[in-house]
Parts: C-alpha cells; sequence; structure tokens
C-alpha cells in the first residue's frame, strides 16, 4: 500500500509539473551571442540555441513574467498564464536598441561584449543611419559618418579610398565579418560592390589595432559584419534610380538546406551608362561602370550552439571615364583618351569553433583579386592573392579575460610595372596576447602585445594598452595607447602612380611605417526624465609616424617622388559626437572633428595633401507618425584642404574651399513590408569645379603630344599651353556631381 501510494504521489507531482514554454527568438542577433530567457522571481532559466529556439520544461501552473534579453536590443517582458498539461508555445521579436552606445561590438576586443563595456572605443552604425541617404556602395556610404571621409582620388576613373581622422586610405584596415578580405589592392576597388541589404552593422575604431590585427591597422580600422543567415529577413529587395540615371539593386534571400544549415544569397547589382559633361571640359563628369556582386553566407547548426559560417562573394566591374568620344576599340591607344578597368575578385570567409570544452575560433579567408587596367596607354595589370588563417583561445580565470591566438598571412603580389621586376611572395605569421583585467565594476585593464615576423622586413613588435573607468552608469572614461605597423606595397595603394600622367621615382628602399598612439575617450549619457535622452563622445587622439612615406609632388611636375620622411609625421585633433533623442520621436546624431596633421622634416612642418583641417556631419531625423512619414536630413562639411599644383602658374585653386554636400529623404511606410523613398542629394549643387577654370588639366592633349620642354625638363609656356602645364588627373578632392533627384523602393519578408 505503501507503495502504491509513492508512485500515485510521483505521477501527481509529474502531471503538476509537465507544462513546457518553448518558441523561438528571431532579430538581427550576431552569431554566437547569448539569448537568455527567464521567468521573474523563480529559478526557470534557459537560453536560445544557435537558431533562436528555446525550452523551459515542468513549469508549475500559475501567472507569470517571462523576460527576455540579449545585449544591445530591448528587453521584453510579457505576462503568461501556465495551464495544467499545456505546452505553451511563445515567440518573440528583439529589436535593437536605437541607442547606439549600448550596442555590441566586437572590432576592439575580437570578443562580443556591450559598447559601454569594452575597454576600446568602437563606433557603430547600423543600417538604419545608412538609409537615411541610400548609396550603391559602402565606400559612399561612409560619407556621413564623423571623422571618416571617402576620398577621390582620379578625376577621370573615380577611385578612391577611405580617410579616417585626415590619414589616407592605406593607413585604414577593412574587415568584412573581422576578416582582412579588403586590403591593399582591393582597397581602391574592394568596398564597391558589398550588398547593402546583407550588412548588419559597420563598426569602426580610429587609432592603431595592429596588436589585434596585425599589418595596415596603423589609422584605424573599418569591419563590415554581414548579417547571420538564421536572423536575416525570408526575402529583401531595394531598388533606387537617380536623375543621373544611376540603377542600383540589392536583393537578399534566406533559405534552409534540411534541418542543420541555413544561408543566405545576395546580390547587388549597379548600372550607369550616361555620358554627362557639364563642365564643358569634354570628359566624363562621372565614370561609367557596370558591376555586379553576389554573396553568400552559410551558417551551420552544431552541437552546444558552437559557431560555424562560412561565406564566398564574387565581384566583376568594368568601369571607364574619359573623353566623351571614347568606345572601347580605343582602349590602351592614344587616339582618344581613356581610363578602362576591369576588376575580377573572388573572395572566402569562415569561422570555425573546434568542438573542445576550450572556447577555441578557427577563423580563415582568402581573396583574389585581378584588374586589368588601361590609363591611356598605360596599362597596370596586376594579380593579387591573400590567405589568412588565425586560431584564437577565449577564457575567462577569475578577474582576467583572456585571449590568445596565432595567425598567419599569405600575400602574393604581381604587376606588370619596372617597378615589379617579378612576383612578390610575402609571409607573416604572428602570434598575440590579450588580458582583460576586472579589478572592480568600476575600474578594467587590458593588456596586449603582438609579434609579427615579416619575410623581407624581419621581426615587428606591437604592445597595447587600455583603461576603462566607469564612474556612474551615465560616465566612462577611457585611456587608450598602442602601437600599429604596415608593410607598404606603393602600387597597389596610390592610384596617382598608376595614371601614366606622371613618371613615378622610388627615391630609396621604402621602410615599413609605423606608428605610436593614444586616445582619451569620454562618454556621457544624459536621461532628462521625460524620455528625451542626450549621449555625448569625445575622444582626443594623437598619432606619431616614423618612416612614413609621403609623396612629392612639387620637386618635379611631371614626377611623384616617394620616399620615408627623413622626420616625423602627426596626427592629433579631437572628435565629438552626439545623439540626441526626443520623446516625439525627432532624432538628431552630430559629430565634429578638428584635426592637426602634419609632416616634419629638417624642423620645416608642412599639412599634407587633402587633409581637412576640421570635419562635421550630421543627420537630423522625424517620423509623422499618423502619415508613416519619416523625413531625413543628412549632411557633412569640410574645411579647405591642400591640393597638389603643376607649377607657379597653375591657374587653379591651391586649396579647396570650405564645401558641403548636403541631402533630404522622405520615406513612406503605409504598406506593409514595403517602404518607398525619395529624395534629393546635393542641395547645394556644389561641384569642384566651382571658382577653378579647370579640373583636369589639358584634357585638350591628353597624351601630351603637344607640350614643350626645356633642356631642363621644364614645361615651356607656349600659345598652346599658355600656363605651362601637362596632362594631370589628381587635382580632385570631392564627387562631381549636382544636385540630383533619387526614389527607390524596398521590400522585406521576414
Amino acid at each position: 500500500m505503501k507503495y502504491l501510494f509513492l508512485t500515485i504521489l510521483i505521477i501527481s507531482a509529474t502531471r503538476l509539473y509537465s507544462q513546457n514554454i518553448s518558441g523561438r527568438i528571431d532579430g538581427l542577433i550576431p552569431a554566437g551571442q547569448e539569448i537568455n530567457i527567464s521567468l521573474l522571481n523563480t529559478n526557470f532559466k534557459t537560453q536560445a540555441d544557435s537558431v533562436g529556439f528555446y525550452k523551459l520544461e515542468n513549469v508549475p501552473k500559475g501567472n507569470y513574467k517571462i523576460h527576455v534579453t540579449s545585449t544591445g536590443f530591448k528587453p521584453q517582458t510579457q505576462k503568461i498564464s501556465v495551464l495544467e498539461n499545456q505546452n505553451l508555445k511563445l515567440d518573440f521579436e528583439l529589436t535593437e536598441d536605437q541607442n547606439e552606445l549600448n550596442e555590441i561590438v566586437v572590432s576592439g576586443t575580437l570578443k562580443a561584449v556591450k559598447r559601454l563595456e569594452s575597454a576600446v572605443p568602437v563606433e557603430v552604425y547600423s543600417p538604419v543611419f545608412f538609409k537615411k541617404n541610400p548609396t550603391p556602395s559602402i565606400y559612399d556610404a561612409l560619407q556621413n559618418v564623423n571623422g571618416v571621409r571617402p576620398q577621390l582620388n582620379c578625376g577621370v576613373c573615380n577611385t578612391g579610398d577611405i580617410h579616417i581622422n585626415g590619414l589616407e586610405g592605406p593607413y585604414t584596415l577593412i574587415l568584412i565579418d573581422g576578416m582582412p578580405i579588403v586590403s591593399s589592392l582591393s582597397t581602391v576597388y574592394g568596398l564597391s560592390g558589398i550588398p547593402n541589404s546583407l550588412v548588419e552593422r559597420i563598426e569602426i575604431v580610429k587609432g592603431p589595432a595592429s596588436s589585434l590585427y596585425g599589418s595596415e591597422a596603423v589609422g584605424g580600422l573599418i569591419n563590415i559584419i554581414t548579417k547571420n543567415p538564421t536572423n536575416a529577413p525570408m526575402f529583401s529587395a531595394d531598388y533606387f534610380t537617380t536623375t543621373y540615371f544611376e540603377n542600383n539593386l540589392d536583393l537578399g534571400m534566406k533559405f534552409n538546406v534540411g534541418k542543420k544549415a541555413n544561408a543566405l544569397l545576395g546580390l547587388n547589382y549597379f548600372n550607369y551608362n550616361q555620358v554627362i559633361d557639364k563642365d564643358k571640359d569634354n570628359f566624363t563628369d562621372v565614370t561609367l561602370s557596370d558591376r555586379i556582386s553576389i554573396f553568400n553566407k552559410w551558417s551551420f547548426l552544431r552541437n552546444n550552439n558552437r559557431l560555424f559560417t562560412v561565406a564566398v562573394r564574387g565581384m566583376y566591374e568594368d568601369r571607364w571615364g574619359g573623353d566623351v568620344r571614347w568606345e572601347k576599340k580605343f582602349r590602351g591607344g592614344d587616339e582618344i583618351y581613356g581610363e578602362s578597368i576591369y576588376t575580377k575578385r573572388a573572395e572566402l570567409i569562415g569561422s570555425y569553433q573546434l568542438p573542445f570544452e576550450e572556447k577555441l575560433m578557427l577563423s580563415f579567408s582568402g581573396n583574389v583579386h585581378y584588374q586589368d587596367s588601361r590609363y591611356g596607354t598605360t596599362s597596370y595589370i596586376a594579380n593579387q592573392k591573400i590567405g589568412f588563417l588565425q586560431l584564437t583561445w577565449d577564457k575567462k580565470i577569475g578577474r582576467n579575460d583572456l585571449l590568445a591566438g596565432i595567425a598567419s598571412r599569405y600575400s602574393y603580389y604581381d604587376d606588370n610595372t619596372t617597378a615589379t621586376k617579378e612576383a612578390e611572395s610575402t609571409w607573416l605569421p604572428g602570434i598575440f596576447v590579450q588580458d582583460e583585467i576586472t579589478f572592480s565594476p568600476k575600474s578594467q585593464v587590458l593588456l596586449g602585445m603582438r609579434y609579427d615576423y615579416n619575410s623581407i622586413h624581419g621581426s615587428i613588435f606591437t604592445p597595447r594598452f587600455a583603461y576603462r573607468f566607469k564612474a556612474n552608469e551615465n560616465t566612462i572614461f577611457r585611456l587608450n595607447a598602442g602601437t600599429g605597423f604596415r608593410v607598404v606595397n606603393l602600387f597597389t595603394e596610390d592610384h596617382a602612380a598608376l595614371t601614366g600622367s606622371r613618371d613615378v621615382v622610388i627615391a630609396n628602399d621604402l621602410k615599413p611605417e609605423q606608428s605610436v598612439n593614444v586616445n582619451l575617450n569620454y562618454i556621457q549619457k544624459i536621461n532628462f526624465g521625460n524620455g528625451t535622452f542626450m549621449g555625448i563622445e569625445t575622444t582626443a587622439f594623437y598619432t606619431r609616424f616614423s618612416n612614413k612615406i609621403i609623396s612629392d609632388y612639387e620637386s618635379d611636375p611631371n614626377k611623384i617622388i616617394y620616399d620615408n620622411i627623413d622626420g616625423y609625421a602627426l596626427s592629433q585633433g579631437i572628435s565629438t559626437n552626439v545623439d540626441l533623442n526626443f520623446p516625439s520621436g525627432l532624432k538628431f546624431i552630430v559629430g565634429a572633428t578638428v584635426l592637426d596633421n602634419k609632416n616634419v622634416q629638417s624642423g620645416i612642418s608642412e599639412r599634407p595633401f587633402l587633409t581637412e583641417n576640421f570635419t562635421a556631419t550630421w543627420s537630423v531625423s522625424y517620423k509623422i507618425q499618423p502619415w508613416n512619414l519619416g523625413i531625413d536630413y543628412t549632411g557633412n562639411v569640410y574645411s579647405p584642404m591642400k591640393l597638389p599644383l603643376l607649377s607657379e602658374t597653375d591657374p587653379r585653386s591651391p586649396n579647396s574651399p570650405w564645401y558641403s554636400i548636403q541631402n533630404i529623404q522622405f520615406t513612406f511606410t503605409g504598406w506593409k513590408n514595403f517602404e518607398l523613398y525619395g529624395g534629393i542629394k546635393n542641395l547645394l549643387n556644389f561641384t569642384p569645379m566651382q571658382k577653378n577654370p579647370f579640373l583636369i588639366s589639358r584634357t585638350n592633349d591628353p597624351f601630351d603630344k603637344n607640350v614643350q620642354y626645356d633642356s631642363a625638363g621644364k614645361v615651356l609656356v607656349t600659345p598652346d599651353n599658355p600656363y605651362g602645364l601637362t596632362f594631370d588627373t589628381t587635382y580632385v578632392y570631392g564627387q562631381n556631381q549636382t544636385i540630383r533627384g533619387f526614389l527607390g523602393l524596398r521590400y522585406t519578408l521576414r
């Protein structure tokens, strides 16, 4: 009888606790990030798996509050009633916290942490930010980021790079999902064709990060984080066109492959084939382009929520600019001038968490870049291959959060220029370690070091130090110091060296560039109590370069002379971002940077070419809820920059003027799953041609057939050449498109 009573009691208890709660968590949550689910005031808690599923088992019947949290996303709480013998299905969709200070970052320390908890200051920009001013490429999208400026380097083919705090593009390391995919040769072309619809966020670190990322992370890094296939929309499409007849299409689609894999397929197609010459110099104002890029990313479901993702991208572009009469039959000839560039590119990126109790992550990437270019009669045919492999170990021991890793990078480069006598292969193995030590909830120190061995230049050591002090929940100070290094391949980075309009002279064997950096970062959050929020972030920075490679345009108008600086170079200044949100829906994002960049040789200080002293950006957004209408007003302003002239008689201005590019956009969201948007770009109708007689010198004689020289090689002033100039395309500092309208349509199916 006793056993019968015990059996009945067990069965009753089982029935009493047989209730389950399960479901799925959706949202743009980074792969591997924890999603916590709990019943408040109870011990029932769990975590979602890698595809967002969760389950709470044997929950007693009763009334509860279920709570879902994930760092960087708005927490959700919902009242529920659990009935006897009930299996309750409950799904949630997390949305990003619109306060940028609370977002997740990985770039500063190679691990996912809340931005305010990172010892290294990282700026984060989501797709919502870039949609305020839609663009056909990541390169163009960065124009509204404070302290970051897309710089055109060629007035004919319109190629360019990204400047951070006034430093040229090669000082910035470009990453995709943390992998060094876009570098060297592809810095000029690789930022085009990344489908904007597949970008989850962009993280920017200003200042050297070589202790973690190695070569090229001298001035900063830009990490493009793509969407997790698990959390991406089922289908998305975004098409827009402009009154210049630029057409851009982004497509994204998610699909499941069995029960163990999710895949994301994306396509970007850009086409612009209108010959426009509004400045009447018989040369195209904007390069014509036909570009397609395909991206495919896979995420695999594994035991214990271990990560395994792999992605591939292929890109092809055909672009040309030059004489408006140019056709492909003139390619490479001296009859009609044109700059024609064919680019083929393939990339592979992946991360695999090894099946051990210790957190070991194997990351790999590879890319092949082939370029076939003609700059008039000058040909530049280059082939670059880069392979990268890295193993990291992540471990928390008491107060210490350790990260250690080994990495190896192989680079192959060959071109047909006289500067590259034979193909160059370089190995760059390295080892690094980092320790974040938490002394108290308010105090945190990061110590890091890296050792690399370059097969050409030998040993390179890069230490790093960071200190974070949290005065209270609203006030944070950070101090960062570190070093950086960069191994240079001139012809892969400086477009001016390739145009054929000047001879390239390399005065000596170029040595690796090195930098020392320190910056002080301050964050202040202010909640006004009525729903108004303000976030202020200010950073003072100082970077000193040794062996910096400088280009001399002035000694000889027919040459560009490259050499390591005989002295040092400085980049210093202060940058401030303000994020202001009102309960009415009005939102301001305003930033300003004051720069003091200079090269110092023999006690003489000079400001580098194409470097501004002041820049500011802004974004003002407001939504009229009853009309389902959003309004975005974005813009930037730049102070004058020193520009390269050809001679003392060159009539063009030696400095650019103050100039501003401003845009306005209207977005209608009243249709389910659709967004209709349109607006005006370059509201002030600014072009660099203003206050200049011409931008490209001697477009009437691009092959210099009628240029006469004296015995010393100096250009003579003649009736046909009144200013004593040669054909040159390097006088350029901003886009040459006038005011124009745009119209687009987005569709998203989740």
